[in-house]
């Protein structure tokens, strides 16, 4: 399994609306949007978790690709540190 970083996503958009994007690409175990803290509104990126054929796909064909207006920045997640 494959975590990818994406940047760039549109405010407007919800968790479902992205694992339908991915789920194009393979299966996707989970969508993660980061929230601003004080105001709770999305901060225009998101983790997506998925199988690794599917993430390989979807770093393939949606780096660089338009969704809601805007260019999609898709990257393979570094390792992440748990959140205190």
């Amino acid at each position: 399994m494959k975590t990818l970083f994406v940047g760039n996503v549109p405010f407007s958009c919800n968790e479902h609306e992205i694992a339908n994007l991915f789920g194009e690409a393979g299966t996707v175990h989970s969508v993660k949007f980061i929230l601003h803290k004080e105001t709770g509104r999305p901060r225009g990126f998101c983790f997506v978790e998925m199988d690794d054929s599917g993430a390989d796909i979807a770093l393939a064909t949606l780096n660089g690709s338009s969704f809601g207006g805007r260019t999609l920045k898709v990257e393979q997640s570094k390792i992440a540190r748990p959140r205190n």
